[in-house]
Parts: C-alpha cells; structure tokens; sequence
C-alpha cells in the first residue's frame, strides 16, 4: 500500500465479493466485481434495491464489458444474488467500454430502461457496432489509422507501437456491440429516487464526455464511477476525435463538486476497493496533478513531444494499451499548460508539435 493509500480508510479491508456474488456494502446497496482483460484486471459494478412503478427489484449501475465470461457471471448473479426479483433499470455512470458493454444485453435481458447522460449516450451509439465511426484511446482508438496520425503528430515514433495502434480499430465496438435503441437522460443534478431514497447526480468532466456519478446523502455514499479513484489516478486524455480539447482543467473543476458531501462519506468507485477518506483522495489528486504539470513545465525548457515527455509523467514499460492511455495524457498535460499561456505551441517541418516553455 503505497503512503496515499494509507491515509484512506478501506472498510472490507481485502474483502471482496466472490466471482459472481456480492457483497452488501450499505443497506440495499451490493457490490460485485466483473473481470477486464487489461493491466486494470476488474470493474466494480453496483446493485441498488429499488422499486418502481410498485414492482420491487433492482436497478444495476454499470455493466462490464461485452465477454462470454462475464455474461456467465451476471447469469450467476441473476440466480443467486437478486432473492427472486427483476433487475428494473440499468443506469450507466458514462460510456467507456467497461461501463456500458453489456448494457443493450442487460436492457434487453431484463426488459429493463437504460438510464444515462445524453452526450455519453450519444457517443457510446456512435462508436459501437451499429454507430459508424469510432476513435479514441480510452474507446481504444477504432479508427486506428485516426488515431496513429494524432499520436504520430505528437512525436510518437515507435513503429511497433503506431501499428499496435492502428490494428485496434474493432476495439470499442469487440467491447460495446450495441447500445439500447432508447435511453432515459440522466442530468446534472438531478435526483433519482432508487427504493424512495434521493440519488444526486454529480456531473464530472475531462474523463468521459458527461460523466454521472451518484450520491445518496441519507445512506452517505457516492457511486464515483471513474471520477475519483483510491489507488489509481483517473485517465484525462486529448485524443483523435478532439485533438485541441483542454480537458485537465475540466477535470479538477469537476473534483469541487464533491466538496460539500459529508467528510465520513463512503466512496464506491470503479476501480480499486470501497473507502472513506474523499476529501483527502481529492486533495491527492489536485496535488499529483499540480506536482506533474510542474515537471512537465521543467522538461520542456527545451522543445519536446508528448512522447518526450512520457518517461517524465511514467516510470515503467507501457504496455500497447497503457502507450494510447499515456500519450493522451501527456497531451493532455501540455495541453493545460499551453492553454494556461505557460508553454507555445509550434508544428515543425516534420509535421509534429512541440511545446517549449515561455
């Protein structure tokens, strides 16, 4: 456990819930956890006990990706873990392949709604199977050939990389095959009422297009989805699709919405095991991010590529996946800077920016 971790409370210590089963964390509220083939081997997924309409059930809170062996586990969940009742709706915190893969199986499984932001919506529609074109790291970069030409523009040159890159362009819809026809918008702010208790809706920006996390002030827990993590920092990237977006600072803005929730709340997030210690994981973050940039700052004293900078921002191998992840979030690094007048811009002769500081 690394000295940040250590100023978090994690309540179920190295408890987690059995392949297939879960485990009740609050009243009426059960965790399960859903493998992914990736460095990042799991997503935490959420069972909230609900009714609707007088009918008495569940309502799921993100999905897993779309695998054979992960449909198997929610099979098992279907038997063992919902004492008899039907999974009512399905809400999805945002669109990246471990949150929203299986939801059309789901939705349909169950006859069930699928509740979700509209911009996420409209994107996961778009970048599925069904949607036509697709790009993006974090959606794994579909159109690879897009996806490479961003990278390579900012200084990647590792051929063994670029056509790792270019070779992913099933990626997002492998994952996410299909999407629900209808959805329910989910907006900022907004309550949902889940078993007659209010669920606020916390909208987070910079890792996903309109991200929904969910909090109840009575049962003093937040769903966080992907937006606040305990062992791992949340991916902000630029990619393909947005190639001058800014989304580092719409990233921290976001964070201060948490900061009126009660100080003892219990935060489930995506990623990593249930804990207290919100306040302290944000201040983490605002002071990793800050501490980066920093470094960022000081390395390009002289020109540099994103890809020069990525032994600034991570000290170990990437791996094919990691190396889209860790570009978009070096960009994402100068970006900030750059638009914050700390560091120029120029595209040299070669076709690639550079970033120096001013």
């Amino acid at each position: 456990m690394n000295p940040n971790e250590q100023k978090l409370n994690y309540p179920w210590a190295d408890t987690l819930p059995p392949a297939g089963g879960s485990l009740e964390v609050a009243p009426g509220v059960r965790w399960l956890r859903m493998p992914l083939p990736f460095a990042l081997d799991h997503i935490n997924l959420w069972l909230l006990r609900d009714q609707i309409d007088g009918r008495d059930g569940w309502t799921i809170v993100d999905c897993g990706i779309a695998r054979p062996e992960v449909c198997e586990l929610w099979e098992q969940v279907f038997q063992n873990e919902l004492d008899g009742l039907p999974v009512l709706r399905v809400i999805v915190t945002h669109m990246h392949p471990d949150h929203v893969g299986l939801a059309d199986w789901l939705c349909q499984r169950w006859n069930a709604p699928l509740w979700i932001s509209m911009t996420d919506y409209a994107t996961a529609k778009l970048w599925s199977g069904a949607g036509g074109r697709q790009t993006g790291a974090e959606a794994g970069g579909p159109n690879g050939v897009a996806a490479e030409a961003h990278f390579v523009r900012h200084g990647l040159q590792d051929e063994k990389a670029r056509e790792q890159i270019r070779s992913r362009g099933d990626y997002y819809p492998s994952m996410v095959p299909s999407v629900p026809d209808r959805f329910v918008r989910l907006l900022d702010g907004q309550r949902v009422m889940i078993a007659g208790r209010p669920w606020r809706l916390i909208v987070g920006y910079g890792h996903a297009p309109e991200h929904m996390s969910l909090y109840c002030e009575e049962l003093k827990v937040l769903i966080s989805g992907d937006m606040l993590l305990p062992r791992i920092s949340t991916n902000i990237s630029v990619f393909d699709t947005e190639p001058f977006a800014n989304p580092l600072p719409l990233y921290l803005d976001s964070l201060q919405s948490y900061q009126d929730l009660a100080p003892d709340t219990l935060v489930l997030p995506s990623h990593g095991k249930p804990f207290r210690g919100m306040h302290e994981r944000i201040r983490q973050q605002q002071e990793h991010h800050a501490e980066r940039l920093e470094e960022v700052l000081e390395a390009c004293a002289q020109p540099c590529t994103a890809a020069d900078i990525l032994p600034v921002l991570f000290h170990r191998k990437l791996d094919s996946h990691q190396m889209t992840f860790a570009m978009g979030e070096a960009i994402a690094h100068l970006h900030a800077l750059f638009f914050d007048d700390r560091l120029r811009r120029e595209m040299g002769e070669d076709g690639v920016y550079r970033f120096q500081r001013i």
